[in-house]
C-alpha cells in the first residue's frame, strides 16, 4: 500500500514537472506532429504485442536505465532491464483485441513530451472479450533525433492485476 502511494506521488510529481517544462518549452515550439506519430507507433506496437509480436514494442521504447513502466498489471518497473520482461510476459498472454487512444492531449518541448489519453478497446481473457477503458500517460524523449517512449503509466485492469 505504501509503495503504491509512493509510486503515485512519484508519477504525479514527474507529470507535473514535465508539464511545467513543456509549458516553458512551448514557446520554442514542440514538435507535436512527430510526438503524435511516435504515440501512434506505440499503439501499433501495443496491438501487435497483443498478438504475441514484441519486436515493434522494442523499437518504440528507449532502452535506457531511467525508463519507467506502471501498466495495467500493476507493479512499478524502472529501467529497460525491468520493463522488457513485463512486456514479454504480456506478449506471451496473447490477449488479442485492440486498444486505441482517445481524447489525446500532447504537451512537449524540444526534447521531452507528455501524452495524456484514454486507452479504449478490448482484450480477450479465457476466450471472453473484456472491455478496456483506462487512463494513460505516455512520456517521450528525443534520442538521436527520434522520439522514444521513456514512460508508460496506466490505471490497473482488474483482469490483469498481479
Amino acid at each position: 500500500m505504501r509503495a503504491t502511494r509512493l509510486a503515485t506521488i512519484c508519477v504525479l510529481g514527474t507529470i507535473t514537472l514535465l508539464a511545467a517544462i513543456g509549458e516553458i518549452a512551448r514557446a520554442a515550439g514542440p514538435d507535436e506532429a512527430a510526438v503524435r506519430k511516435a504515440d501512434a507507433g506505440f499503439y501499433r506496437a501495443l496491438n501487435a504485442m497483443f498478438g504475441g509480436d514484441l519486436a515493434p514494442m522494442k523499437q518504440v521504447w528507449s532502452h535506457a536505465d531511467d525508463v519507467t513502466y506502471m501498466g495495467p498489471t500493476g507493479g512499478f518497473q524502472v529501467g529497460w532491464k525491468q520493463v522488457l520482461p513485463v512486456w514479454e510476459e504480456q506478449a506471451a498472454m496473447r490477449l488479442g483485441g485492440e486498444i486505441s487512444p482517445q481524447d489525446v492531449r500532447v504537451v512537449g518541448g524540444s526534447d521531452l513530451a507528455v501524452v495524456h489519453c484514454r486507452e479504449v478497446g478490448q482484450n480477450e481473457v479465457d476466450g471472453k472479450p473484456r472491455k478496456v477503458s483506462i487512463r494513460a500517460t505516455n512520456v517521450y524523449r528525443k534520442e538521436n533525433g527520434s522520439w522514444k517512449m521513456i514512460g508508460h503509466h496506466t490505471d490497473l485492469l482488474p483482469f490483469l492485476e498481479d
